[in-house]
């Protein structure tokens, strides 16, 4: 089940109550070892928050689940945070390669899925281009992995064929130029026609110089989103990967900035709001078009109604939501807008949260 899946599926579970334990985690031994001791530690606080809202009885089966989650994980294979999902209905664990601002335990009548909405909405699926004359492959990729190679349209292509057979003519700079302009062509138009079909942008691995020919010839040059250089020494899979990775890694964070500045410019217009009750309530409705929200930031609620809370800081109290901003993300998400997390504390100059709303 891919990601979208999962959280499309979480989205949907509305049962009391649903039980979130989010921790961060550690890749390599001996530090892992803490993780078990963590995740120990907050599986006690959930079973006592359970216990002491709902008591053992109507909770015993999502109980005996919390009891044995930790016989589900293996620390050996931990990314850098832990999310795990219990409810009466449902079992879930999600590991993903970044951090947490801190461990919590949250339980409400629905999934807190702040983390799962970030970790969506910063993934990426792309291609990547390994282009050479000596050869070239296209992969289909998602964030730092490989998936699958592309066998079609022509692909992958053999070493440059179109050579200069005529001797005079084989030292000339321009002519062999042109040759090897055409036989960019040729990958450039292979290219094209499986963007029309997959509708991903495309990351050259390549020279500089081989990257700016492909341009000149590109039917689409707005489909390639940047190159990283070649090392002819080392061109495995998992090599280039990291190498597109880290590019895509710079151009999201680009824009994250730009989404920034967009959300700025449109204060003179009346369509930000920054007031956390008014944001919730334009999330509700759909107006959602860009929602910003720090990393850093979270904030429980108690709600009176279905519209409207009160800002709590005691979560132990009945019916409070631990952190309202989860349930904002996924209102905004689920309605095809943008939702981006950030620690670029240039959007403190307006808020914690700052919507930027359709209409």
């Amino acid at each position: 089940m891919s990601l979208k899946e999962k959280l499309q599926k979480l989205a949907y579970e509305k049962s009391a109550p649903c039980v979130s334990i989010s921790l961060n985690t550690h890749r390599t031994y001996p530090d892992n070892s803490q993780d078990e001791i963590l995740l120990k530690n907050l599986t006690k606080e959930a079973e006592n928050r359970i216990i002491n809202e709902f008591g053992k009885r109507p909770v015993e089966a999502l109980l005996n689940k919390i009891d044995n989650i930790s016989k589900e994980i293996d620390v050996n294979y931990n990314l850098d945070s832990l999310h795990i999902f219990l409810s009466n209905d449902t079992q879930e664990i999600i590991k993903l390669p970044f951090p947490i601002p801190e461990n919590q335990v949250q339980i409400t009548s629905n999934f807190a899925l702040r983390p799962i909405i970030r970790a969506y909405s910063s993934s990426k699926e792309y291609m990547i281009l390994l282009l050479s004359q000596s050869g070239s492959y296209l992969y289909k990729a998602f964030n730092d992995g490989i998936v699958e190679e592309i066998r079609e349209e022509g692909f992958p292509f053999s070493e440059n064929l179109h050579y200069i057979t005529h001797s005079d003519k084989r030292s000339d700079p321009k002519q062999v130029d042109d040759m090897v302009r055409e036989y960019f062509n040729k990958i450039d138009k292979a290219v094209v026609k499986i963007y029309q079909k997959e509708n991903i942008p495309c990351i050259v691995i390549c020279t500089e110089d081989n990257y700016s020919k492909l341009l000149q010839v590109a039917d689409i040059p707005k489909i390639y989103n940047g190159y990283h250089s070649i090392n002819y020494n080392d061109t495995a899979t998992h090599t280039i990967a990291a190498q597109a990775w880290k590019l895509i890694q710079e151009i999201q964070k680009t824009e994250r900035a730009e989404s920034i500045s967009e959300v700025k410019e449109a204060v003179a217009q009346g369509t930000v709001l920054t007031d956390l009750q008014e944001i919730y309530q334009a999330a509700l409705d759909g107006k959602g078009d860009l929602l910003i929200i720090h990393h850093d930031f979270s904030q429980p609620v108690l709600m009176r109604g279905d519209r409207n809370f009160d800002i709590v800081t005691d979560l132990s109290l009945p019916n409070v939501i631990d952190d309202i901003t989860s349930n904002i993300a996924w209102e905004v998400f689920s309605r095809n807008g943008r939702v981006i997390f950030t620690a670029q504390d240039e959007i403190k100059e307006l808020g914690d949260i700052v919507m930027k709303t359709r209409y």
